[in-house]
This record gives structure tokens, sequence and C-alpha cells, in this order.
């Protein structure tokens, strides 16, 4: 029997992925999935399984659409990878941003932005950053957005 996914796409644009029962959810930190990751989402799905699977998309306005997707074939000319021992990685620097006068609970928009958090019940928000993702900005400043109260905060890492 071929493994069933069940993509069902909510209001907001988000979707909601469930495999043979089982939620399917993205890497923690991840956002959330969306149409606009539909395809690399089913690619990630079929090329874990090396199986076809069986497709469902339930739509918003009730339709739904069914298909049978493959997974990509290796090329001929690749060689298998070969195993290699596991290389030691360093830890990540972390970087702690903080900011207060956010509404509790409210979402909070860390930017470069990758991430996102929520305010804790005080109203305090709070991201871990490793410090390789804020060398992508050149002026080493995170801003930190609540997205209902309209506060925001710049911290400034240098």
């Amino acid at each position: 029997m071929l493994p069933h996914v069940i993509v069902t796409v909510n209001t907001d644009g988000t979707l909601t992925v469930m495999i043979d029962g089982e939620p399917f959810v993205p890497e923690p930190f991840a956002p959330p999935w969306r149409r606009t990751s539909f395809g690399t989402l089913i690619d990630r799905i079929s090329d874990q399984r090396r199986t076809p699977v069986r497709v469902e998309v339930r739509e918003t306005d009730g339709s739904v659409f069914t298909d049978i997707i493959t997974p990509a074939k290796k090329h001929p000319t690749e060689p298998d990878p070969v195993p290699q021992a596991p290389k030691l990685v360093a830890r990540p620097e972390l970087f702690e941003v903080t900011a207060d006068g956010f509404v509790p609970g409210e979402d909070v928009a860390v930017a470069i932005i990758i991430t996102h958090t929520d305010a804790a019940h005080t109203g305090i928000a709070r991201a871990l950053l490793e410090a390789t993702q804020l060398d992508a900005s050149p002026t080493g400043e995170v801003v930190l957005l609540g997205r209902v109260s309209g506060t925001y905060e710049i911290v400034s890492r240098r």
C-alpha cells in the first residue's frame, strides 16, 4: 500500500500535513508549511520514502485533488555516496535578543527575519540566534516586531 499524504490548505495559506494519519511538521524553528513550499514539501516526503506516495490536497473551498507522486530517480552516472566518519561540529555561538513592552502571548517577529517567537505572559519576547545567522546582516541589527501591538525593538549586536 502506498503511503497516504493528506495536505490540508488552511485559510491563512499554511498547510497541515499528515502521512498515514501522523502529523508531518517542519523542522524545529522553521516556518510553517505554506502553499509556496508545496513542491519542496512533496519532494522531501517522496525522497525520504524512496517510494511513490498518494497525495491528497484538500482546499479551503472543499475541493480535493489526488495524485500519485514518485520520487526522483537517481541519475545513473551518480555514484552512491561513500559513508564517511562523522565530523566534529563546533557548538554555535548564540546571541540573545530580549525586549519588553509586548502584548502577552503575541507573535513577535525577529528580523533578519529568520524565525518567530512568542512573548511570555509578562510581555517580554526572547529569541536565541546563532551568531552565524547575524553575519548575513552588515549592521548586526535584529528587530523584534510585535504583530499585534506594533511594538518594536531594534537591538544591535555590535
